[in-house]
């Protein structure tokens, strides 16, 4: 396998540690997880070789080969082709994650008045799905019930994350209620965040900040001296994330179709 940005190098590793299956095709892996199917992301094909990344033909072919019962399309890319008219003549979006990288501890802010922070635990993980649900409610991206499938998935992975100490997870509550998260995984010496949200009742007053500074303390305790987080292409987390000491590296690539609504 060829050497991979470290946006993909570090999905990689999390999937491994959440029980992915990747199959090395030499050009390309196939990634299944077949604990949450429901997972674009987990269930996907990533494409290493960088001349063949606008060939929409071939890759949606070794995609639905792979994933013959997706309804779906999720084929990462090395990097972004300088012509996506095949994809979107299949009617696959290209898509674009800005990955940020830190050589030392993120910047630690405080923590607002009226928070506490503790490591996601017990019936925590309860208040996480509900999280996950009532953001899709808001924006209505995916069908609920599927997308309520694939939280509860997702969390009992993280959750078993957890257990392992390979990750941790965080929560700011007010009232013993959630109202931001994240977690991290270890990834060699490499942390890797995960799942930045806060509620929008909760938002601009520092919370997420607060949390990347604890997260990375944590992991810096497992032996990390990197730290990596990826955010959409233009997502105003960006500006957040660079106020605390990240800096650009190479972005990551992702060709995307939607299930039918």
């Amino acid at each position: 396998m060829c050497d991979l940005p470290v946006g993909w190098a570090t999905d990689v590793a999390v999937l491994r540690h959440s029980g992915s299956v990747i199959e090395d095709h030499g050009d390309h892996l196939v990634v299944r997880t077949p604990a949450n199917p429901d997972y674009h992301w987990g269930n996907c094909i990533l494409v290493l070789d960088e001349r063949t990344v606008a060939d929409a033909e071939r890759w949606t072919g070794v995609f639905e080969a792979a994933h013959p019962h997706a309804g779906w399309v999720s084929v990462g890319l090395v990097r972004e082709p300088a012509d996506a008219t095949a994809w979107a003549a299949r009617d696959v979006v290209i898509e674009g994650d800005d990955v940020l990288t830190s050589p030392g501890l993120p910047r630690s802010t405080p923590l607002p008045e009226g928070y506490t922070v503790r490591r996601i635990a017990g019936d925590d993980w309860e208040q996480v799905v509900a999280a996950e649900i009532a953001d899709n409610e808001l924006t209505g991206v995916y069908e609920p019930g599927l997308h309520e499938r694939f939280a509860r998935a997702q969390t009992e992975l993280r959750h078993r994350l957890s257990d392992a100490d390979v990750a941790a997870f965080f929560g700011a509550f007010a009232d013993g209620l959630l109202a931001s998260s994240l977690g991290i995984v270890v990834c060699g010496a490499t942390a890797r965040y995960q799942s930045v949200g806060t509620d929008a009742g909760h938002r601009r007053r520092g919370l997420a900040a607060h949390l990347l500074g604890v997260a990375a303390d944590w992991s810096a305790g497992k032996g990390c001296d990197r730290w990596v987080i990826i955010t959409e292409a233009g997502n105003p987390a960006g500006r957040l994330y660079r106020s605390v000491g990240f800096t650009p590296d190479a972005s990551n690539a992702r060709a995307y179709r939607p299930p039918a609504r």
